[in-house]
């Protein structure tokens, strides 16, 4: 088989039909497969997956959980499940709107035998239904170093080689960030195509598993991710991820103080000085404040008075 589709749904009831439709109207020469992981939803996302399987039953594959299981316990059961030659990933909250999408992402990956991932630009919609435009990456051939910078794919663009990502490393079970890991791991092995159309629609609401997360929680994800990273790329890009690190530890640090959480300030900017955050010119003003919280608590308001009285 050519390709597997791979959806993982969790109460989806809203949007799934959509997300579905808008795959079964892909126009392709190949084959392909649907495969839906169901996790076990408590609203009607399962009896809405199980109408689609009866009038589609040799197109949709679908995976019903018997208890949940979690975002990344069930991706990777639904990944095991896949059997194509490449894999096209849709979460059941999003949608595509090119009917020509991967018939284009394929033939650009059967041309192009060193690229591992092939990902195009995408809409971003709210809860009220209203559009809003995300500052994008121009399209263009990106390698692993641009994308351990930050991720720019978005899942719902995206098709890779099935065989690159054969099965996912233990430490990414445990984790809330799944989907930038696994592209990095990929992109080990080829370049990342980035199409410049705009072929997809990702959705932010309240019930999105990363993007519904407090800031400060998905701040705390992302250390924990990058470590893991780190390990499983036997550190040959440690210095892409140290600052990674540090940008994160500053941010942790600024919650902390806004907190007056005077020893989580502290924990925070040594680690955030451990990995090298000192060098960012543009934040050592702030850093030296949250600095001398950490030395001196309360007492480094009436110090900087003191240094800089008001004229």
């Amino acid at each position: 088989m050519k390709l597997s589709v791979m959806m993982i749904t969790y109460n989806h009831e809203q949007f799934i039909a959509q997300a579905i439709e808008s795959v079964l109207t892909q126009r392709v020469n190949f084959d392909y497969e649907i495969v839906i992981g169901e996790d076990c939803s408590t609203d009607g996302t399962r009896a809405i997956v199980m109408d689609f399987h009866r009038r589609y039953p040799n197109r949709i594959v679908p995976l019903l959980r018997n208890q949940n299981l979690g975002v990344m316990q069930n991706l990777e059961s639904t990944l095991m499940a896949c059997r194509g030659q490449y894999l096209a990933l849709l979460e059941g909250d999003d949608y595509w709107i090119c009917d020509e999408k991967l018939q284009k992402q394929i033939d650009f990956l059967d041309s192009k035998p060193d690229c591992a991932i092939c990902c195009h630009h995408v809409d971003f919609l709210n809860e009220t239904g209203s559009a809003y435009f995300v500052p994008r990456f121009p399209g263009g051939s990106y390698t692993i170093e641009d994308l351990l910078k930050g991720n720019f794919i978005m899942t719902c663009s995206t098709v890779l080689r099935r065989d690159l990502v054969c099965e996912l490393p233990g430490w990414l079970r445990e984790m809330k960030l799944g989907d930038w890991p696994m592209f990095v791991i990929a992109a080990r092995h080829g370049t990342i195509e980035l199409m410049s159309e705009v072929m997809a629609v990702y959705r932010v609401h309240q019930g999105g598993t990363w993007s519904s997360l407090p800031k400060i929680t998905r701040l705390r994800e992302s250390v924990r991710m990058l470590k893991a990273l780190d390990r499983h790329l036997e550190f040959q890009y440690t210095g892409i991820i140290s600052r990674l690190l540090a940008d994160s530890y500053f941010e942790l640090a600024c919650y902390a103080r806004k907190d007056n959480n005077r020893a989580e300030t502290g924990r925070n900017v040594f680690s955030l000085l451990r990995y090298g955050g000192w060098r960012h010119a543009a934040s050592r003003r702030t850093l030296a404040g949250l600095a001398a919280y950490t030395l001196m608590g309360s007492w480094s308001k009436v110090f900087s008075m003191a240094r800089h009285p008001k004229a």
